[in-house]
């Protein structure tokens, strides 16, 4: 493994920096200890800092060797939120915040791309220009999508942008990267059911809304099954059914919500249509009425072909092409797809360990629950922290050594 010995010396203090950022966690659109913690780190390295992008997004540039007068440029970035949920871990840097956890490696991130701007202004060893873009509220908040909108790459012109995730339950050592979709559309929906309350020992003389829910709840699955093309991938899944107030009342409203995910549009424009026509034809069938609502969040992440080959190529000078895998697309959703949309670029995996690195705490501190994603017993594993930031550097310095090829939308 070729790790950059300049990072490999600040490994230790920005580990302490991560550990600092998990124990004051902040939710979407909230990061303002963390983006001050950030440009404090950025300003001290001599780096020019942008602060309020997309509200509490940071950016910072790191020109080259040339001034970055060559006019090339490379978007780096890292998402800063942390969860909504509790954390059950005692160490020593667990959450001080009750219901705020760092339970997805935002922290991680953040600081892998801490420790590649230390090293990168120390030495700025490249021509042009590197914009290293700390992204607030990817946890449903789109955060990517808001910086955009408030001029990100009008401001920070970059030809490719690259993003990062850990990856829990894979060895340390290795990356992940593949073509086309990786992560899912992210929608959700949220049906009202209107009917006629009655008393239940009457249920003649109202309009039941609950066995209309379940009809129209297994009926949705058709659209998976029949309506979709086997080959195509595509989920709905209905996680919330509310109604009724006593046992023996027909009530007059069920509620239903859940979501929806796919890797392309078209299936999505597909599974709407369908759940649409099926929310009120089921429900004019029993006379009742409905209230129909789908909500379409993060798109598809779709990494682009020629930079996710330059990135593997990038890791298997590093880690060797035996530990560069094939990244299986997954359900899961993440706003980093709005810039994929508006620049091309890759987004990758770097490979999280299976949770033994929380034995080595001092006092161990941690329960038996596993270390995955969106788990109460998370945490990142500092160890990836001087190979995350140093894929970013050479990414950033090989990228940057390529002749100019100009800006693509």
């Amino acid at each position: 493994m070729k790790l950059l010995d300049s990072i490999l010396t600040q490994a230790a203090s920005i580990a302490s920096l991560r550990r600092d950022i998990h124990a004051h966690p902040e939710l979407c659109f909230e990061e303002v200890r963390t983006a001050d913690v950030v440009a404090q780190k950025l300003t001290e390295w001599g780096i020019p800092v942008h602060r309020g992008m997309g509200t509490t997004g940071v950016v910072g540039t790191v020109h080259g060797r040339d001034g970055g007068a060559c006019g090339k440029a490379i978007g780096l970035r890292a998402d800063m939120d942390a969860l909504p949920m509790q954390e059950h871990n005692h160490f020593a840097h667990k959450s001080q915040h009750a219901g705020k956890m760092h339970a997805c490696g935002h922290d991680g991130h953040t600081a892998m791309l801490l420790a590649a701007g230390q090293h990168l202004a120390q030495h700025r060893d490249f021509d042009g220009t590197v914009y290293l873009i700390f992204q607030p509220a990817e946890e449903g908040g789109g955060g990517a999508r808001e910086m955009i909108k408030d001029g990100l790459f009008e401001q920070f012109p970059v030809e490719a942008v690259f993003g990062m995730h850990n990856w829990p339950g894979l060895p340390v050592g290795t990356f992940a990267a593949s073509t086309g979709p990786v992560m899912a559309s992210s929608n959700d929906f949220c049906i009202v059911i209107r009917g006629k309350g009655s008393h239940a020992a009457l249920p003649h003389n109202g309009i039941d809304p609950v066995p209309v829910a379940c009809q129209m709840v297994m009926a949705f699955q058709t659209i998976i099954t029949r309506n979709k093309k086997p080959v195509d991938a595509g989920v709905i899944s209905v996680t919330m059914v509310h109604t009724g107030e006593a046992n023996n009342v027909v009530p007059d409203s069920c509620e239903i919500r859940g979501t929806v995910r796919t890797f392309t549009f078209e299936v999505l424009d597909l599974i709407e249509r369908r759940m649409r026509e099926i929310a009120e034809h089921t429900c004019a069938a029993f006379g009742a009425t409905c209230e129909f609502r789908f909500n379409r969040n993060y798109p598809p992440t779709v990494n682009h072909p020629a930079e996710t080959a330059f990135a593997r190529a990038v890791m298997a000078d590093i880690v060797g092409a035996e530990c560069v895998l094939d990244q299986e697309p997954t359900m899961g959703a993440e706003d980093f797809a709005y810039m994929l949309q508006a620049r091309p670029g890759c987004y990758v995996f770097i490979a999280n360990g299976d949770g033994e690195h929380r034995a080595g705490y001092e006092g161990g501190g941690h329960d038996v629950g596993p270390c995955m994603l969106h788990n109460p017993h998370y945490d990142f594993n500092d160890d990836l922290i001087p190979l995350g930031a140093t894929y970013w550097v050479r990414l950033a310095e090989q990228w940057l050594a390529q002749p100019r090829t100009g800006v693509s939308a």
